[in-house]
């Protein structure tokens, strides 16, 4: 078998090459080995599966998605085997799970972990991408996919003087694994989103004190997170197909609905009540309380409003709360946070907040962190800042498509390429929830899911065909990108102009919003495939809007729709195939 004997290094040719070992990688394995008979191999830079979970360790770390929709959906079987132990799974727990799935499905024996890929040719005559390693290691391969996640490039800011700290220093996306002892040290963190809020409060119970850099005060609901019931995990059980359909059926994959209540149609009493009620629930759900918030800014100030009235009510210090909730953009135009007593963590006397907005960092000394006001002494520094997100884990991996062009160029100003798929000019390249996919806006797995399953019909599609390459056509990419931006802007997202959906938080990236607004899923009557005979069709408005598959992507010899015979298993996978390049008619 091929990739036995690659793993032996008698031979490196493949039929397709994946990058990264998390959700995507682990799934696009299993998939076109297994379900295609391919040949793959899987190149991992982290010595274990687990993608960005694998490093990301920090304290606090956990999902922000409910456990039972927060895993794969692909088997009935193993949704059911599977038994999560908090609403809100940690980082352990997430990381049993992805070794679970590994291990059921034999997934290990295709991956080569601590193998990190330094670049990627395309060779247009041979039609074969050339993959290169850190360590020399050369493979060649017809398909190549990379699912290297969106928020796996670790954002350090370049302040002056960081090599100077005779401290220790540390990124919650580089993690170490033997963890670190904040007892009795003077610890600082930078930064306050979704991430900052998962780890201050679980930094302040050991460090002597905390000091809080707060760069844009953000918004955050209780998560209130609690062990699963055993009358819950058996209603899991019993609902696998009720969930998987509820969760591939609404906007974001999360396994609950948006209402269909309007903010500003209901009265201001009704909508308190209705937000209290939502705050004791906790979680994500507190957006889905009224459809219009993320539309209408008046819609969203009663949302936003409610959060500031909760801050003021939790925080005792005056001054401190006026910090903590003067936020400068709407509610969920960011990623909205949900947390485990982040707020009541500033009650506590060994925690200070520090505005850099009113009193900037000015640089890190041999002791302390120096701002316009003064120093404050430290021990240990935790840069809580993100990520280079979306584009930079796909820049980092030095992907040169026809006639040497570079990703970073055809990039330079802003990511342009086809639902997240692919790129002009790169042909056989898929790139999993890339940016102009629903990716970060989106439970994740789903998400995953529905491109891993685009990407093995596609593949299984050009096989039967006797087709060679595929790529987007620069036309269709410009379609893409004016709906991905249209999208947005019919949304408050581009509101917050710091956003790392923009890219914000990275000195020089352009300034583009980079994931899709439009939601994920589509209703079913919006896009479907109907048997006349014994012939599939593609949905007459797709055809309309898009000038049909044949205009958008171009094959090498032959042009076709994926909606043509095929069994009934195969025309579901398909509808689910159409609803994701359709999915530009959600708005």
């Amino acid at each position: 078998m091929t990739t036995v004997l690659q793993r032996q290094g008698a031979t490196r040719d493949l039929e397709a090459l994946v990058i990264g070992a998390g959700f995507s990688g682990l799934y696009q394995l299993l998939c076109l080995r297994d379900r295609l008979g391919l040949s793959v191999q899987v190149l991992e830079a982290a010595g274990g599966v687990g993608g960005t979970w694998y490093w990301n360790r920090y304290p606090g770390a956990r999902c922000d998605s409910e456990s039972h929709a927060y895993c794969y959906s692909f088997s009935e079987e193993l949704m059911r085997e599977w038994e999560w132990s908090e609403r809100y799974p940690e980082q352990p727990e997430i990381m049993r799970y992805l070794n679970h799935v590994a291990d059921r499905f034999d997934l290990k024996k295709d991956i080569r972990f601590n193998t990190r890929v330094i670049g990627a040719d395309y060779d247009e005559a041979a039609n074969r991408w050339h993959v290169r390693t850190e360590a020399g290691e050369e493979f060649t391969t017809k398909f190549l996919i990379t699912a290297v996640g969106c928020l796996s490039t670790a954002n350090v800011p370049a302040i002056p003087g960081l090599e100077d700290f005779a401290g220790k220093w540390y990124h919650t996306g580089q993690w170490p694994h033997e963890g670190v002892d904040f007892t009795g040290k003077r610890v600082g963190i930078i930064g306050t989103g979704s991430t900052g809020i998962q780890a201050i409060p679980v930094i302040a119970e050991t460090a002597a004190h905390l000091t809080v850099f707060q760069r844009t005060a953000n918004y955050s609901v209780p998560a209130r997170n609690v062990p699963l019931t055993p009358e819950f995990k058996q209603w899991v059980r019993d609902n696998t197909a009720e969930i998987r359909r509820v969760t591939q059926a609404t906007p974001n994959g999360h396994p609950f609905t948006i209402s269909e209540r309007l903010a500003r149609a209901t009265s201001s009493e009704e909508r308190q009540a209705l937000y209290e009620a939502a705050w004791e629930k906790g979680g994500l759900q507190f957006r889905a309380t009224f459809q219009d918030l993320l539309v209408d800014k008046e819609a969203n100030d009663t949302a936003a409003e409610f959060i500031r009235g909760k801050i003021r009510e939790i925080v005792k210090d005056p001054e401190t709360a006026a910090k903590l909730s003067d936020i400068d953009h709407p509610y969920a135009a960011k990623r909205p946070p949900i947390d485990a007593d982040y707020f009541e963590t500033f009650n506590r006397p060994n925690v200070t907040l520090v505005d850099v907005r009113a009193t900037p960092i000015e640089r890190i000394v041999p002791d302390s962190i120096r701002t316009r006001e003064g120093d404050y002494p430290l021990d240990i520094i935790v840069f809580a800042t993100g990520f280079d997100a979306m584009t930079g884990p796909l820049l980092r991996l030095n992907i040169r498509g026809r006639s040497g062009l570079p990703l970073a160029r055809a990039w330079e100003a802003g990511p342009r390429n086809y639902l997240g798929l692919q790129v002009a000019g790169f042909p056989n390249l898929f790139t999993v929830t890339g940016p102009g996919s629903p990716s970060v806006l989106c439970n994740m797995p789903v998400a995953i899911e529905q491109h891993v399953e685009w990407i093995t019909g596609c593949i299984a599609h050009m096989r039967a065909q006797g087709l060679e390459r595929i790529e987007a056509r620069p036309e269709a990419v410009d379609i893409w990108v004016k709906q991905v931006n249209a999208a947005a802007d019919a949304t408050l997202l581009p509101q917050a102009t710091h956003s790392w959906y923009l890219g914000a938080n990275v000195p020089g990236k352009p300034r583009v919003f980079m994931p899709y607004a439009g939601r994920m899923a589509l209703p079913p009557d919006l896009c479907r495939c109907r048997r006349q005979g014994l012939r599939r069709v593609c949905p007459e408005p797709l055809r309309q809007d898009l000038h049909s598959l044949q205009y958008l992507f171009s094959f090498r010899g032959r042009a076709h729709c994926h909606c043509e015979e095929q069994s009934d298993e195969a025309i579901s996978r398909m509808v689910r195939t159409c609803r994701g390049i359709a999915s530009l008619r959600s708005q």
